[in-house]
């Protein structure tokens, strides 16, 4: 392990707010570190994400980490391929951000609001298929680009409404933007939307220990686990329209003590864009079993056709 942690981080505003969040930990648990940018074919695209592929915001800083450019890279963890990289280890999963998708409208207005024909932009098949099964009458559009890029759309009157990442906003101090945070029942947000991967070489234990000792939170690693383990389980790159999200919750054993376990819904569009719904509760130490077991119950009511790279 280095004295000074280099931190590999893309550029944009978002990913440097992330990676921030990490680096200051780290110093306030008594190590130094350095941010260090990485500049991503993601970052210097305008292409649709199905256009570009899965991967490409994370790929060029996993080459840094693993070519020992920097020491530690900081992802948005839902921009990872569910496939490891074996050079490298998942050291932490940091306390996640509230995983809701939000919705920044004009005019202050929430989904149910909108008159119908409002034109709503998002970039993620997820939203759009979700969005199209509320019934609302809504145009969905999709677009790219920055948050502050996507939220002009709807101040310059090209869009009546965005929706966006609620984690992203937080993180850039932009909470205030939003005007309804969208309920999981109505949206179900991507596989590990609102948490951070942090990863270095498998080979330096040291780092590996140190950031799972000052970032690691379980909570938010197990919960995640079964998500993305959901998301495997379809064979679904993440532009497939799957939805996950799930939670250590409370529960009763047979003698009625208190303990804990992980609950988790899935969601995924049918070929015929109905969208299919699951749920199931387990064990906190069977994470990744239970998202297969979500995955099952979705393939067996139709999702088998979920394939492709791109943006969820």
């Amino acid at each position: 392990m280095t004295e000074t942690l280099r931190i590999g981080t893309r550029g944009s505003a978002l990913a440097m707010a992330q990676s921030s969040t990490v680096a200051e930990r780290l110093e306030r648990a008594g190590h130094t570190t350095e941010l260090v940018r990485v500049s991503t074919p993601g970052d210097q695209s305008q292409a649709p994400i199905s256009e570009i592929g899965v991967g490409v915001f994370t790929s060029a800083l996993r080459e840094a980490l693993a070519a020992g450019e920097v020491d530690v890279a900081v992802h948005s963890y839902k921009d990872l391929p569910t496939a490891s990289d074996p050079r490298l280890a998942l050291a932490a999963v940091p306390p996640r951000e509230d995983p809701r998708d939000a919705l920044v409208a004009r005019d202050g207005l929430t989904l149910g609001e909108l008159p119908p024909g409002s034109v709503v932009g998002t970039g993620s098949p997820r939203r759009a298929s979700q969005l199209e099964a509320l019934g609302l009458g809504l145009e969905v559009r999709g677009i790219r680009g920055n948050v502050d890029t996507r939220m002009r759309k709807v101040t310059d009157g090209e869009l009546d409404a965005v929706v966006l990442a609620r984690a992203g906003l937080a993180r850039v101090g932009r909470l205030g933007v939003i005007t309804e945070s969208l309920d999981p029942l109505q949206m179900l947000p991507a596989p590990a939307q609102g948490a951070l991967a942090v990863e270095c070489r498998v080979e330096d234990v040291d780092t590996e220990h140190l950031l799972q000792s000052v970032l690691d939170d379980e909570a938010s690693r197990v919960a995640v686990a079964a998500e993305r383990a959901m998301l495997a389980a379809l064979e679904a790159g993440c532009s497939a329209p799957v939805g996950a999200l799930a939670g250590v919750v409370e529960d009763l054993d047979e003698d009625g003590r208190a303990v804990s376990r992980l609950s988790m819904r899935g969601v995924a569009a049918a070929e015929d864009n109905a969208l299919l719904r699951a749920s199931a509760t387990g064990e906190t130490t069977a994470a990744e079993q239970l998202g297969r077991d979500v995955a099952a119950q979705l393939l067996e009511a139709g999702a088998a056709m979920l394939s492709g790279p791109g943006s969820s």
